[in-house]
This record gives structure tokens, C-alpha cells and sequence, in this order.
């Protein structure tokens, strides 16, 4: 059992050996605990398509993975009880979000029956006799993973993916494939609540894009040095025949990679990268292109995403890809047709004359980039920004300045209570009514809402035509862009 960098000391508990898995060539019958995460569902339909017989629960699933797993004929069992179990798997898959008191993580461990965690699965069943192609880093890890699959798609390499999202240009978010590479995100996450480290410690990268090492998951990392820690882990476990596709605009990427065992291509905007715009990027109308070199050659790059940041990210792919021998100029028009995942500054529609777009941001940096990526694409429209801090690390006072700064970038915010605030320390909690008050004055009105539909009354209340509302939350938020576009239509 692997247990790098924890916040805590391993019981001896949680140090026993678990009972190996043997397999005799058979399809095996396996059993998922927390089967619906956006991880653990397309997990689920690789091992269905690999002819295992594949079960397993969670609590109440929506589309999309309710639909992803009825697809692939997996019908989830409602909660949680020891009496899953029946008839006894051949295997039991503990997602991260499982606690150790989980009643069927109680049970598996009582029967000794055989436990692996996802990022263990996968790469037993599905990389260990592929090239995996991993996306690690801070941010952008999804739609970047997403970008690689689908260029490697488009250029009929026909590569197996696990991507946690849903893209808009692929057949789902997950492929067996037959060609050589699979392509996954490689979370800093931890694997399992027997398995502390970091889920991208397990897939063995071929070939590794790194994009950023910037601290988050503050609840799992004690500082910044042991969240770089962990990626150094990666780093060192390369091949030395592996290639590493690091941002070396980020001056902590550079530092780390330049040690790594195997090639190293650095690409960003900046003059000093192998990989690098000839000339500065042209922007229009909140999308970007250049011509971009690498020791592949040159290629005209105009990627279907807009913002800075996802040029950087096609930068990345188009180095990666062409590395493996494709032509550079058709890579770049593969990624010029992608059109991106859902919930990556998704627009859902128009309503009385205010758009709705949906978006995964949750961190200060990606809030930023988000709004930033917003005032481009809507140019001279007011942005209205709702965003839940949502997760235990978002919750933390020492991202305020981050947050400050970010926010500031809307023309008025709306904010939901801490989702985990009962979870933190009082000294350690983000405190949102200071930072409302710094917002206002800053020039940024900020409402600190209720609950949901306080919320959402509140952004009805202030949305004029012409506006753009932009929802960020690293969940559900309570389902706030539809039902707020529904309630536009409806007062339309």
C-alpha cells in the first residue's frame, strides 16, 4: 500500500495488508462503492466493457452519470448496506469518497474480501499493457485530457480514455480503444481512504503534461512544499524513455521538471519554452491563435476553446501529440474542431436577454481565469458571477486574497453559506462576510445568500437583459444555471 505525503499519521489499521487479487482469466464480479463519481463511472463502463459483470451503489445519481452508467447496463443499488455484498464479489472498488466507516467498506474489510482503490483498478485493467498519456496539474487537467483524447481520435489512433467530464466532441467520457495510448487526468486527489497518496501516482505515465503546480487541496496537503512533493513522486517514477510536456511559464514546474529521469519539452507562451508562439497570440473575440513551434515543426493553432489559458492547453496537446509522430498541422486543425466538456464555461442558453454559463471553477486562480475568459467572449456586457466554495480546501481562509482578487474581475457576485463550514475550525474558515464587504468596496456588490433559493431569487432579481451570469462551483450547486435559465424563460 502506497501512503506518500500524509497529513496524518496511518493507523495500524489502516497499514494491514489487504488480501491480494487473483484472477484466473475469467470475467470477474465486481463490486463498486460510490459508483456514481465522475471518475467512478466511466471506471465502472471500462470494466463492463473489458466483460466483467460490474454492480455497485451510491446515493440518488442525476445525469449525466445516471445516464452514463444506464448506457452501459449498470443499474447502481440506492445507499449504502452490508447486504450489497450478496452475492460475495470478486472484487470490491472503494472510491475516494468513501470514509473507512462505511458500511460496506466495513464489511469488504470483514470478509478480508479483495480491495483496490480506482486509480489502482484502472491501471491493473486498463494502462499496465498501454502508453498512458496522463494530464497532471493544478488546473486544466480535464480539458486538457479531454483535448489529447480527442486529437489522438481525430488522427484514427483510436486511443482507450478516462476523462472526469463529460466532452462534447467524444462518443462519452470513456473508451477502451485498441491503439497504444490511453489517455486519463491524473488527479493530486487521494486514491482511497486506504490509500492517502495521490491518485496519478498510480498510472505510470509514457508521457506526462504537467500544467501547473499551484496549491489546493489545503484539507490533504499541509503546505504548498508537500503538494510539490508529490508531483516530484511523479516525476521520478518516469520512464527513461518517457516524455514530459511541463509549463515552464510557471517557475515551480520548471524547477521540479527540469530533475525529471526522461526528455523534458517545456512549452507556455513565453519566448523562453521549446514550445512557443512565433509571434504573440492574436486574440478574436475571446479566442486565440498563433503559429506555434516545437521540435515537431510548425503548425497554424487556432483552438476551438477560448481564453488564454486553453491556448496554453492546446499548446501542451499539440507538443504531446505530435511528439508521438503525427503531423504537427494536423494536430492543430484536430484542435481547432474541438469544442470542448461540459461545465468548462459551458453556455446554456439565452433567456430575456441574459445568458446563462455554467462552469467548473472553483479555485482563486481558475475563478479568475474564468471571469477573465468571460469578459472576452462577452465583451461589454455586465458579468454577474455566482460561486460556491464548495470543497474543504475552498473553504479555507488562507484563499481569501486569492478569491478577493478574482471576484473582483465581476461586476456583481453572489455567494451560497461555506458548503463544509461546520467541517473547519473557526480560525480556519474563509470568513465570507469580511470578504463580501472588502468586494463592495472594492466596486464588486457581493450578496451572501441563504441557502439556494435565496440565491437564485437574489440573481433574478438583479439579472437585466444583456447581462451574463456566470454559476461556478466544483459540484452541483444545487442545480442553480438550469434552474435560474428556467426561471428566466419562464418571466420572459
Amino acid at each position: 500500500m502506497r501512503c506518500y505525503i500524509p497529513r496524518r499519521v496511518a493507523s495500524p489499521e489502516e497499514q494491514r495488508p489487504r488480501p491480494p487479487l487473483t484472477t484466473t482469466g475469467r470475467p470477474l464480479d465486481v463490486h463498486v462503492i460510490a459508483i456514481g463519481g465522475t471518475g467512478m463511472a466511466p471506471f465502472a463502463c471500462l470494466m463492463q466493457a473489458l466483460g466483467h459483470r460490474v454492480r455497485g451503489s451510491d446515493g440518488p445519481l442525476y445525469p449525466p452519470m445516471s445516464t452514463l452508467l444506464a448506457s452501459a447496463g449498470i443499474a447502481p443499488l440506492l445507499g449504502y448496506d452490508a447486504a450489497h455484498l450478496e452475492p460475495e464479489p470478486d472484487l470490491v472498488v472503494v472510491g475516494n469518497a468513501v470514509r473507512r466507516d462505511n458500511v460496506e467498506a466495513v464489511e469488504a474489510e470483514r470478509r478480508a474480501l479483495p480491495l483496490l482503490s480506482m486509480p489502482e483498478a484502472l491501471y491493473r485493467f486498463c494502462l499496465a499493457d498501454r502508453r498512458p498519456l496522463v494530464v497532471a496539474g493544478t488546473h486544466g487537467k480535464t480539458t486538457t485530457t479531454a483535448m489529447a483524447a480527442f486529437a489522438l481520435h481525430e488522427l484514427g489512433g483510436d486511443p482507450g480514455y478516462l476523462i472526469g467530464g463529460m466532452p462534447l466532441d467524444l462518443p462519452a467520457s470513456w473508451a477502451l480503444g485498441s491503439g497504444p495510448r490511453f489517455v486519463v487526468e491524473g488527479d493530486e486527489y487521494n486514491a482511497a481512504y486506504f490509500d492517502r497518496g495521490p491518485k496519478f501516482l498510480h498510472y505510470r505515465p509514457q508521457t506526462l503534461i504537467w500544467t501547473s503546480g499551484e496549491f489546493d487541496h489545503a484539507d490533504l496537503y499541509a503546505s504548498p512544499e508537500a503538494l510539490l512533493a508529490a508531483y516530484r513522486k511523479l516525476l521520478e517514477q518516469m520512464p527513461a524513455d518517457g516524455l514530459v510536456v511541463a509549463c515552464g511559464d510557471r517557475p515551480e514546474v520548471r524547477e521540479l521538471a527540469s530533475a525529471a529521469p526522461c526528455r523534458v519539452v517545456f512549452y507556455g507562451v513565453d519566448g523562453d519554452n521549446e514550445v512557443r508562439p512565433l509571434a504573440p497570440p492574436v486574440e478574436e473575440s475571446g479566442r486565440y491563435r498563433c503559429r506555434v513551434v516545437g521540435p515537431a515543426g510548425e503548425a497554424e493553432l487556432s483552438p476551438g476553446l477560448g481564453g488564454l489559458h486553453n491556448l496554453e492547453n492546446a499548446i501542451a496537446v499539440w507538443a504531446a501529440v505530435a511528439a508521438d509522430g503525427h503531423h504537427p498541422q494536423r494536430v492543430a486543425d484536430a484542435l481547432g474542431r474541438f469544442r470542448g466538456v461540459a461545465r468548462r464555461l459551458q453556455e446554456l442558453g439565452t433567456a430575456g436577454g441574459v445568458t446563462v454559463v455554467d462552469d467548473f471553477a472553483h479555485h482563486p486562480t481558475a475563478v479568475a481565469a474564468t471571469l477573465d475568459a468571460m469578459r472576452r467572449r462577452y465583451p461589454g456586457r455586465r458579468i454577474l458571477a455566482a460561486l460556491e466554495l464548495r470543497s474543504l480546501s475552498a473553504a479555507r481562509s488562507l484563499f481569501t486574497e486569492g478569491y478577493f482578487d478574482a471576484l473582483s474581475r465581476a461586476d456583481r457576485a453572489f455567494l451560497p453559506p461555506l458548503f463544509h463550514a461546520s467541517r473547519l475550525p473557526p480560525e480556519e474558515r474563509l470568513d465570507l462576510e469580511a470578504l463580501a464587504s472588502r468586494l463592495g468596496e472594492r466596486g464588486t456588490p457581493t450578496t451572501i445568500a441563504a441557502d439556494y433559493d435565496a440565491l437564485l431569487a437574489a440573481i433574478l432579481a438583479a439579472a437585466q437583459s444583456g447581462d451574463a451570469v456566470v454559476s461556478m462551483s466544483s459540484g452541483s450547486f444545487g442545480g442553480l444555471p438550469q434552474k435560474l435559465l428556467a426561471a428566466l424563460r419562464e418571466r420572459e
